[in-house]
This record gives structure tokens, C-alpha cells and sequence, in this order.
């Protein structure tokens, strides 16, 4: 069982892929009309270039960190590699790049469609620059050195139209002129909506007008940032690569190199900061420690003068000593609680020890303090202003020392940001890729022609094989003719209402005759058994190739010594007269209606012993005439007179014509169309024949297309035949 299963399978994916050959030429019109559109998307689509650059963020601040030690680590700031993409794509940076190009300026030619494009492109660019915006137009061009416009109308399309010596500025939507001014020159103007301030130069003449507009910083970031990308390179290496793409390589260039500089400007500016914040409070703080120095100075000058010099003891040097360390450290360690609170609560750990220090250099003062009251009056207020002068001085020399460190270091600064590479412009463009475009474009006309050769296989979803037939309804197939395509085109001219040539005649080796050829011994044995020698030819539908079948099959009978009459029974739509090159003014109907006699309806053709009948006039009862005893005389009377009579009828299943001619032949014989007729017709057909009383002899099995897998051996030997024959 499971082996006739694979062979089955095995036929219909034979089947399948002869009969997608057989559909080549739709695959083949597929791929080229893909390939066709895909020419038209890369006419039409301009390149894309790429820039890309690399930076590094590093964590150490070199000479500063050298010249600060300690005050170092308060100033350096490790950043993030991710924090450092946020920058590199926050407004800050972009809008200082946008600021410095004029980026926020965009303009459009107005001829710039799709047909435009294809048929007579514009060779449009904009040159951004510091100080203005030039735009071109092939060989002409302008340049826009200042473009202000109110709030009302950023971020709308303003229509740009020049006339003699001036331009103006259109809103699009309520065709209004919101300014106008001449060339050449500044112009502002104070509307309703705000202050313009617009400069245009150029010397040329424009006839077709431009689109201008000036957008927000928002804006101009997003339409940045649309083409642009900031990444890590790697993770923790600290290396960040960006990258820009735009259809200008020049102009994407410079906008990342722009972006590389302002980036690393505020890097700058931020590591500085606080440097510049600390000096800026010992710039405040020098002066005012100097000046108490000072008084401090000219106090104790001023006691010793008037006291003379007081030898200070062992115990009170001692005292001194120490209460100047201890007023240093409280000095020192108040500036630091100071700078603290800026950035803890009193409850932080930090701040708690800090002040628990202070506390105790407190209590240790206070200490030496009622040591000092012990001594002499005027020893003890000798050391008061000694010790005084002292602190004051380290202090000053400390903050001085400080005040030197950081004005070092800020002019050493350079940030934390190393530019690796820079923006290079580039050599070729990275879409749209034009080799890849092209084969795909060919994969994918040949995949929607593989689909649309498969959905026209199953909507034909006919009778394939003759085998079926002859199984499901016990019916012989006398013949299966293959498809000719000669006949084709002899078909063609039937419907530009010409002649039709006879393939027998034509080309009598076609593989369609020669398997016609082998019915003959059919017929014959088919003949011997019949009533009479009247032969009818049907079908269940139009367009199954009955006309084709009766016309070469009787000439085919005529060229074997036979004589042979050819009636055309379809009197409603039959063409038999355009293979013989014939009227059909005289014909069946004619005689039927006893508008002609049977000698005028029955024409010599220009093959030996084959004549015609054509079907006459069209009547508007043909079922009736057919009815009539007069018919059946006539097929007894030519039956004596021919050795074969040939009768094409209409389709059986629209008119009842054929069921009744049937009535008075001695064989009938159905014609089925590959992949058209379907099981079901030709079952209906069968049935009509047998409640009318009529046997079918046998179906006649037409236009087998060469990839029918069943039929692989009779085509082969088909054309093996015909290529002998050639060569002889």
C-alpha cells in the first residue's frame, strides 16, 4: 500500500514541475517585469552614503589628576559608556551642531515626483555652511544668509517663488503671502505672528518655485537623529562608534564632524565646571582671608610695640604650638564641611564624622583656652596675637597654594573624551545595493510566477490524465492529441476573422496529426459495428477543439482514399467554412429551411474526395430543423454516396443539437480538453446520451500539453518521428 502511495506522489510532483515548464513564459514575464521594476526603483531612488567615527571615553584625567592629587578625586567624574550615548544624542550636543550648520533650514525643489524623478531628474543639493545655506538647481543656484521667521510658522513648508528682482514667501495652504522683500539684500518686517529676518542672494532666474522651512530645535534633532546612531563598541571598553548616513557624502560628513566637536566642547566644559567653581570661591575667599592677615598683623605689631618684646616661655610655646595646629585643622575642616553640604544632609555618615571631628577639636581648643587664662595678662594676650597671625597665614599660603593648583589644572583640562576617528567622507554608497536588488528582483518574479503558474493550474483543475476517464466512466479514449502550437497561431486568425489553415495540410508531420493518424484503424473497427457510417464529433463545452478534431480528421480519412463528407451541425456558432476558405450564405439551415437544394449545400474542397456542408444562414429554431424528417432523409441519402460522414455538433451541455443528431449516427464521439474539461462535464454528458438511448463509443482526448508526465514517452517519440523526417 505504501508503495503505491510514493508512486503517486512521485507522478503528481512529476506533474506539478512538467507542468510549471509548461508555463514558462509566465514565469519568464514575471521576472522580467520584476526586473523592470526594480530598474525603475534604482532610476528613481538616489544613493545612500554612510559616515561613521569612533570616541573614547576614558576614565583618568592625566596632568590634572598629577597636579591635584587628592583634589582630584573631588573634581574627576567617572562617566558611563551609556550615559555618554545619551549625550551624544541629547540636544545639547546635536543642537550646538544644528546651530553651527544651519541644519534647521531645509529646502526642496517642488518638482520632485516620482515621474520627475524618472523621466527629468533635478540635480538638487544643499550646501550647509556657517553662515549660510546655498541651495542648487542643476547650474543655477541661491544662497540663504539669514532665514528668521516667526514661531507660527516653524515647521511648515513655506513656498519659496521668485520674480524680477524680489522673492516671496506663500503658505501653502491658504495660498497667502506672509513676506515678501528683494534680492540681495536683509529685509525684516514685524507681522501679526513676529519679527521676520530674511536674506537671500543669488543672480539667476528661477521659474519653478521651492519649498523652504525652518524648523524647531525639536524638530531638527529628530530629523537628525532619524539617519543617526550612537553604539558601545563591545561592552565595558569605553569605545562609542557613530554613525550618520544621508544621500549628500560631503554634507553627512560635516554634520558629523560638527557633532564630534561639540560633543567634545561641552565634555570640556563640563569637567571644568568645577574646577571653574572652586576658583571662582577662592577668588572670593583669598581677599577677604588677606585682609584679616593683615589686621591681624598690625595688631600684634602694634602690642609689641607698645609693650616691647615678651619672652615666651617653654610651656607657653608649647601652647602656642598646639593651638595654632588646632586652629588650622578646625579652619581647614570647616571649608570642608562647607563644601559638603552642598551635596549631603546633616544626616549623612559623612557629615555626622566630619562634625564629630569638629567637635573635638572644639573641646581640645577650649581646653587651651582655660590653660591660657592662667598665665599673665599680657603673656596671655601676647600669644593671643601671635597665634592668631599664624593660623591666619597657613590658611593664606594653603588657599594661595590651592588658588595656583587649579588654575593649573584648568588650563591643562581636556576632558575625558578622546576623538578616535573622525568623519571620512566616503567612497561608495551602501544602498541601495544594486547587484543584490537586481538578483532578488529576479527570485522574486520568479517566486510570483511559480505562485501565479500554480494558482493557474489549480483553477485549471480538469481532467490530466486519460486513464481517469477510462476508469470512472468505462469509456475508451480513442486518441490524445497533443498540443500544437501551430495550432496556436492558426487559432489567432479566427479571431481577426480570416481564413484558418488546416494543420493536416500545413504541416502534416505536426505531432497533433500523426497521433489523429492512429484513429483511423479506431474508427474502422469502431464503423463495424455501427448502423451507418455517420460519425458525430462532440463535446460537453465550447472551446474544446471539436471544430479542430472534425476538420483535420476528415482530411486525414480524404488523403487515405476515402471519400468524405464534412457537415457543420453547429448551427448557431460553426466556422468550418474558414478552413476551407468558404461562404456559408448556402448551407444546412439553407436545406433544412428548403431554401436550397442538396446539390448547392454540398461544396468541393480543394482536397481530393473530401466535400463540405457549412452550416448556412443562422436560423433562430436550428433544434427544430435538426427535428424535422427532412434531416434524417438527408443522412440517409449521403450515407450511400460517402465512405465517411463527419457531423460537428454544438456543445452538448448548452443546446440539445447534439442529442439529437446523435439520433441518426452510427458512432459518436466526445471530445475532452486537457486541464479545461472537467470529470463532472463529461459525466453529465454521458448520462444525456444514455437517457436520450445513444451509446458513446469513445472520447477523444485533446491539447495534452507536453508536460503532462503521463504522456512523456508519446511526446518523445513524437518528436523523435518529426526530427527524422526533418533530417531526411
Amino acid at each position: 500500500m505504501s508503495q503505491n502511495t510514493n508512486t503517486e506522489d512521485t507522478i503528481d510532483l512529476k506533474e506539478l514541475f512538467f507542468s510549471l515548464i509548461a508555463q514558462w513564459k509566465l514565469i519568464a514575464l514575471c521576472v522580467i517585469l520584476s526586473v523592470i521594476c526594480a530598474l525603475l526603483y534604482l532610476r528613481v531612488t538616489s544613493d545612500t552614503y554612510s559616515v561613521d567615527a569612533l570616541v573614547q571615553v576614558e576614565e583618568n584625567k592625566g596632568t590634572s589628576a598629577a597636579l591635584l592629587g587628592d583634589l582630584s578625586s573631588i573634581i574627576e567624574q567617572k562617566q558611563p559608556a551609556q550615559a555618554e550615548i545619551e549625550l551624544l544624542k541629547s540636544r545639547l550636543v546635536l543642537g550646538a551642531a544644528i546651530q553651527a550648520l544651519n541644519l534647521d533650514l531645509r529646502i526642496a525643489g517642488t518638482e520632485n515626483s516620482f515621474s520627475n524623478r524618472l523621466l527629468s531628474p533635478h540635480d538638487y543639493k544643499t550646501e550647509y555652511k556657517q553662515k549660510s545655506v546655498m541651495f542648487k538647481d542643476d547650474a543655477k543656484s541661491f544662497d540663504i544668509r539669514q532665514f528668521e521667521v516667526p514661531a507660527y510658522f516653524q515647521d511648515k513648508n513655506l513656498r519659496l517663488d521668485f520674480q524680477s528682482g524680489k522673492y516671496s514667501l506663500t503658505h501653502p495652504g491658504t495660498e497667502q503671502v506672509v513676506f515678501s522683500a528683494p534680492l540681495n539684500q536683509s529685509s525684516e518686517l514685524q507681522s501679526e505672528y513676529g519679527r521676520w529676518k530674511v536674506a537671500i542672494y543669488t543672480q539667476d532666474q528661477f521659474d519653478a518655485p521651492y519649498f523652504i522651512q525652518k524648523q524647531s530645535l525639536p524638530a531638527a534633532v529628530r530629523s537628525i537623529i532619524a539617519n543617526y546612531s550612537v553604539a558601545e563598541k563591545g561592552k565595558m571598553t569605553g569605545v562609542l562608534g557613530l554613525n550618520y548616513q544621508g544621500t549628500d557624502k560631503q554634507h553627512i560628513t560635516e554634520v558629523l564632524n560638527a557633532i564630534l566637536v561639540a560633543y567634545s566642547q561641552q565634555n570640556i566644559e563640563r569637567r571644568s565646571a568645577e574646577t571653574a567653581q572652586t576658583l571662582k570661591f577662592l577668588d572670593e575667599q583669598l581677599p577677604e582671608l588677606r585682609q584679616q592677615l593683615d589686621v591681624a598683623e598690625r595688631e600684634f605689631n602694634t602690642f609689641r610695640q607698645q609693650s616691647n618684646t615678651v619672652d615666651v616661655t617653654k610651656e607657653s610655646e608649647l601652647y602656642l604650638t598646639q593651638s595654632i595646629s588646632l586652629e588650622t585643622q578646625k579652619a581647614q575642616l570647616e571649608q570642608q564641611v562647607a563644601e559638603a553640604s552642598a551635596k549631603y544632609t546633616n544626616e549623612h555618615p559623612v557629615m555626622q564624622q566630619m562634625n564629630a571631628q569638629l567637635g573635638a577639636i572644639n573641646n581640645r581648643i577650649s581646653e587651651l583656652e582655660g590653660t591660657l587664662k592662667r598665665l599673665p595678662d599680657l603673656q596671655r594676650r601676647y600669644l593671643q596675637l601671635f597665634r592668631e597671625v599664624e593660623v591666619k597665614q597657613q590658611l593664606y599660603t594653603a588657599l594661595l597654594n590651592s588658588y595656583q593648583q587649579l588654575r593649573i589644572a584648568k588650563a591643562g583640562e581636556i576632558g575625558n573624551v578622546r576623538v578616535v576617528d573622525t568623519a571620512v567622507e566616503p567612497l561608495e554608497p551602501i544602498k541601495p545595493k544594486k547587484l543584490q536588488i537586481l538578483i532578488l528582483s529576479i527570485f522574486l518574479g520568479g517566486f510570483l510566477g511559480t505562485l501565479l503558474a500554480l494558482l493557474r493550474n489549480m483553477l485549471h483543475s480538469g481532467i490530466k490524465d486519460s486513464s481517469q476517464i477510462e476508469n470512472e466512466l468505462d469509456l475508451p479514449v480513442y486518441a490524445t492529441v497533443p498540443c500544437s502550437p501551430l495550432q496556436k497561431g492558426y487559432m489567432k486568425l479566427e479571431k481577426k476573422k480570416r481564413t484558418i489553415p488546416i494543420l493536416a495540410l500545413k504541416n502534416s508531420d505536426d505531432i497533433a496529426i500523426e497521433s489523429l493518424r492512429s484513429m483511423r484503424t479506431a474508427i474502422h473497427f469502431a464503423l463495424g459495428n455501427a448502423s451507418n457510417n455517420i460519425i458525430m464529433i462532440s463535446g460537453p463545452a465550447p472551446e474544446v477543439g471539436k471544430s479542430f478534431i472534425s476538420v483535420n480528421l476528415a482530411t486525414i480519412l480524404a488523403q487515405s482514399q476515402k471519400r468524405v463528407l464534412l457537415i457543420d451541425a453547429d448551427l448557431r456558432r460553426g466556422y468550418l467554412h474558414k478552413y476551407f476558405h468558404q461562404a456559408h450564405q448556402s448551407g444546412l439551415a439553407d436545406y433544412l429551411n428548403t431554401q436550397a437544394t442538396l446539390n448547392q449545400v454540398i461544396q468541393a474542397t480543394d482536397i481530393s474526395g473530401l466535400d463540405l456542408m457549412t452550416r448556412g444562414k443562422s436560423p433562430g429554431n436550428p433544434s427544430e430543423l435538426l427535428s424535422t424528417p427532412l434531416f434524417a432523409e438527408m443522412l440517409t441519402q449521403l450515407s450511400s454516396q460517402y465512405d465517411h460522414i463527419l457531423i460537428d455538433t454544438s456543445p452538448i451541455l448548452a443546446v440539445t443539437d447534439g442529442i439529437i443528431i446523435s439520433q441518426h449516427t452510427g458512432v459518436n464521439l466526445l471530445v475532452a480538453r486537457y486541464a479545461k474539461t472537467q470529470m463532472k462535464e463529461l459525466e453529465l454528458t454521458v448520462n444525456r446520451f444514455e437517457q436520450a438511448g445513444v451509446k458513446v463509443n469513445g472520447v477523444i482526448f485533446n491539447n495534452i500539453q507536453r508536460s503532462a508526465a503521463g504522456y512523456g514517452y508519446n511526446y518523445n517519440y513524437a518528436y523523435a518521428y518529426k526530427a527524422s523526417k526533418d533530417q531526411d
